[in-house]
């Protein structure tokens, strides 16, 4: 007869912020843990009704907004670059 095998509350959390998160199917999770996907449906849904889910998402950085930060973080640096390759001309011309 097998016993039944428990798990921490963060091994689930980090089962179910794989599926959340990272975007991986619950079945590719639940093979790569060696569990049962019902089982990750199963605590997703705890985590929801908890508000745990909620409020480790909004801890982290979503991936819309660090693209934003960084496209915006190019620009600047774009800008910059052209700004040092205008003043590098000029004074190449004025020594020249």
């Amino acid at each position: 007869m097998k016993s039944r095998r428990t798990f921490s509350r963060d091994y689930k959390l980090t089962a179910v912020k794989k599926v959340v998160e990272q975007g991986l199917s619950f079945a590719q999770v639940a093979r790569d843990l060696g569990i049962r996907d019902t089982l990750i449906h199963n605590w997703k849904r705890a985590f929801e009704a908890d508000g745990t889910l909620q409020a480790e998402v909004n801890e982290s950085p979503s991936v819309e907004a660090e693209l934003k930060r960084l496209r915006e973080e190019n620009r600047q640096l774009k800008m910059e670059r052209d700004i040092l390759k205008k003043a590098t001309a000029f004074f190449v011309k004025e020594n020249g």
